[in-house]
């Protein structure tokens, strides 16, 4: 289906500005069709969610592990498939909120290679205020195997299937209220950052807002990055290799030992990762000492000497930033748990060496170069300059944590690096903020729920600019309102109900959160220098 062969003025639909009765709303939204606006689509669902509702997903694919979503706005929920080519595709959820004052609109992002809608952002968007779409990122699943030998459905996962849900999103929203969205925004984290800073480069007019969290920019180097770990720590129970255990208990906290207490808290967040050289020779064990848990032996400190360390080629030319020390236990569940990380496995298995018996443990550097030459549709994302984008008067709010188990937010800072090289003003429409003590999109010992998305990220802040990296992108966009810093929130046990154990002001970039005395849990004894 062409998108170019869309005519917005075409769709019809009777204008809704006011509120209504619940029943009202409930007929227009079944009687609502979107088949007859998109001839080419096939409708798979338009029905009415009433707040409070848990609705059942049971047609969601199960890896993606979303068989259900608790619902708190009443909404018209519009489900379709339209085709992009003759053999790919996207799945995208409009949702379509009873409320809607502003007049905004919202897209939401992926993750992993995954194929899987984020409902909990839908739900976290409408819950808002905010028109949703969410789309299957032109495949089901959440493994890469839909890649193997189909360059239509790569090119969605690119960049064209976010790009036909936003435009089909937004004509639905039109057609369903009346008016077309008043403000438009995009909210993604990890691959889903790096939809949004795509988005920003080769379709800038999509999008007003864009929030891009830890970002998987670099992408063909990241998954080099991401693939090394494996042939580095060998299988579970290898010779040498590093228990999760020790992970967890002797090296993190040896990281925490020589790292933590350099901003002058002893608080478990290293404050400023770039501050910290860990130096894993001192767990060395002592000739005749037995590595029972206490010490590592010379092979072990070798790994870590190398896992710690940037990503090169044999000429020491940079792949990758090196990894954030603290991430420890988060990172054993993936990058060191001594198994394929399995994004990348499937990123060389169906789309590098098209091979779905590639062994990943045969990775070296050279597929890092080969997957960067190949770059399908420009996949890489790494951008030196945003013109079109800031020419339309976009505005690019990123964040990522310092403690990220997954995707180094070193590699974020190099991104921002790159813009403001070129981009003596970037500040007027581009801000970054690092998060200290966030693990990869949410959680850590820091403080972390900023309002990035559904679950739990999202309960307990409210909608206040101050504290919410969505409300702050659209402050910025619709009143000027730059944001001068981003308050994260720690809940006790990260559990909302429990109350809230500290709040920290996170600086923008490339300002440090400085200790300046007093009580470490308040805000005001820390400054951004």
């Amino acid at each position: 289906m062409s998108l170019a062969g869309f005519n917005p003025l075409s769709l019809g639909g009777s204008a809704h500005h006011g509120y209504e009765c619940p029943d009202s709303f409930r007929r227009r939204c079944v009687a609502f069709a979107p088949a007859q606006l998109l001839p080419n689509a096939t409708r798979t669902h338009v029905e009415y969610v009433p707040g409070g509702t848990t609705l059942r997903l049971g047609d969601n694919a199960a890896s993606c592990a979303r068989p259900a979503q608790a619902v708190a706005a009443s909404l018209c929920r519009v489900a379709l498939r339209v085709p992009t080519s003759s053999r790919s595709g996207v799945a995208l959820e409009v949702w379509l909120p009873e409320e809607w004052p502003a007049g905004r609109f919202l897209a939401t992002g992926n993750g992993g290679v995954d194929g899987c809608i984020k409902y909990e952002d839908l739900a976290y968007a409408t819950a808002n205020g905010f028109a949703a779409v969410g789309t299957n990122n032109g495949h089901d699943g959440a493994t890469g195997e839909p890649f193997l030998d189909n360059a239509d459905v790569l090119e969605d996962f690119s960049h064209r299937a976010l790009h036909t849900g936003t435009v089909v999103g937004k004509r639905l929203a039109e057609a369903f209220y009346g008016r077309a969205p008043a403000y438009s925004y995009y909210l993604g984290c990890s691959l889903g950052g790096r939809m949004g800073i795509k988005a920003a480069e080769v379709h800038p007019g999509d999008y007003d807002g864009i929030v891009a969290g830890a970002p998987a920019v670099d992408f063909n180097h990241l998954q080099g990055a991401r693939a090394r770990f494996y042939p580095i720590t060998g299988a579970a129970g290898s010779p040498d290799f590093i228990a999760p255990g020790l992970w967890t208990g002797l090296i993190h906290d040896e990281v925490l030992r020589q790292c933590d207490a350099l901003d002058g808290v002893a608080d478990g967040i290293i404050e400023v990762p770039g501050r910290c050289h860990f130096q894993p020779e001192r767990l060395l064990c002592a000739p005749g000492e037995d590595a029972a848990g206490a010490c590592l032996t010379a092979r072990q400190v070798a790994q870590l000497k190398e896992i710690y360390a940037p990503y090169t080629y044999p000429n020491g030319t940079l792949i990758f930033p090196r990894m954030n020390p603290g991430n420890e236990v988060f990172a054993v569940q993936k990058l060191l748990a001594g198994a394929p990380f399995s994004y990348s496995q499937d990123w060389f298995r169906y789309v590098v060496l098209r091979d779905p018996a590639w062994d990943a443990a045969s990775y070296t550097s050279a597929l890092a170069a080969l997957a960067e030459q190949l770059n399908p549709f420009d996949i890489r994302t790494f951008p030196r300059a945003l013109p079109a984008f800031k020419a339309r008067g976009g505005r690019l709010l990123g964040y990522h944590g310092g403690q990220d188990n997954q995707i180094t937010s070193f590699n974020t800072e190099r991104l921002w690096d790159r813009l403001a090289e070129r981009d003596a003003r970037l500040r007027d429409w581009g801000r970054f903020f690092r998060v200290s003590g966030m693990a990869h999109c949410g959680s850590g010992p820091g403080a972390w729920v900023l309002g990035q998305g559904g679950g739990a990220a999202a309960a307990g802040v409210g909608f206040e600019e101050t504290g919410n990296v969505l409300a702050a992108v659209v402050a910025w966009v619709e009143a000027g309102r730059a944001p001068a810093a981003l308050t994260g929130t720690k809940f006790v046990n990260d559990t909302v109900s429990l109350g809230v154990d500290f709040r920290r002001a996170h600086c923008l970039y490339p300002s440090v959160q400085t200790y300046i005395g007093g009580d470490h849990k308040l805000p005001s004894s820390w400054r951004c220098v």
